[in-house]
């Protein structure tokens, strides 16, 4: 049998930016482990389909999960409250919620950042994770039942990542972000740690890693030689929603191939 922890039967998860990508890798597994699963996108299309390849997943595994999807602007506060609401409504609860939605954004140099390019950035990679968790936040509170807030951060908020500082920021503010959480909310049963993923085959990097120069300099120093995909978050998803990670809290968590150490 299954390891009994990782039976998410019952489990209701919330994942932004889950129409594609990482998003889209861990709902996958989500769902596939038992979970009911809300994503959040803001392109109408890819949450349709998002959504349709959802369900067929849990048609198929027959233990009556649900799935929903909405679309959702998270650097806007009354989307991001509408959203939350409306998946309590949909699927009666949120026991995990996964701020994943992010953008790039970067400059030809430092100096040459605009403030409304650095505030494109901003307003979804740390705004839209400071909106979503206190939604979810308050909702697990409430409820008394604990919970899991779980992050998408980045190599490069531990990495030097010139001409991208907007969004190597944010990406450090969240770990700073889920730290404070760990610790205030750790007597309401609610855990929160941060996933940094390396260099993953996502619709943001198809440009970097079709790019020769870039893939003849940077595959070669992962170890496992070969890019990330997005199916590689859906252990650490299952793992960080089930109780298998009760007393995992406040940690950076990274899934790069090998990237960061060698």
């Amino acid at each position: 049998m299954p390891y009994a922890p990782f039976d998410l039967s019952g489990h209701v998860a919330l994942v932004t930016g889950g129409n594609s990508g990482i998003g889209l890798g861990m709902a996958r597994a989500l769902v596939e482990s038992g979970a009911s699963v809300s994503i959040w996108g803001t392109n109408e299309e890819k949450n349709a389909k998002a959504l349709a390849e959802l369900e067929g997943i849990a048609a198929a595994d027959g233990r009556g999960q649900k799935v929903a999807a909405f679309r959702c602007d998270v650097g806007d506060e009354e989307q991001v409250d509408a959203a939350f609401a409306g998946t309590v409504e949909a699927l009666g609860k949120v026991d995990s919620c996964f701020a994943n939605a992010g953008i790039g954004g970067g400059a030809p140099s430092f100096h040459e950042f605009t403030l409304d390019s650095w505030r494109r950035v901003t307003r979804v990679n740390l705004d839209g994770v400071f909106l979503t968790f206190r939604a979810a936040a308050k909702h697990m509170v409430e409820r008394g039942e604990g919970g899991s807030l779980v992050v998408t951060s980045s190599l490069s908020a531990i990495e030097g990542a010139a001409r991208n500082q907007a969004y190597a920021s944010c990406k450090g503010a969240v770990i700073s972000m889920v730290k404070g959480l760990a610790v205030e909310y750790a007597r309401y049963n609610i855990r929160a740690n941060a996933v940094l993923p390396g260099w993953i085959d996502t619709p943001m990097t198809e440009g970097a890693l079709a790019y020769d120069r870039f893939r003849d300099k940077v595959l070669p120093r992962i170890p496992e030689r070969r890019w990330g995909e997005p199916a590689d978050f859906g252990g650490i998803a299952v793992y960080l929603a089930s109780q298998a990670s009760a007393y995992h809290t406040g940690d950076l968590i990274v899934i790069d191939g090998g990237y960061a150490v060698f």
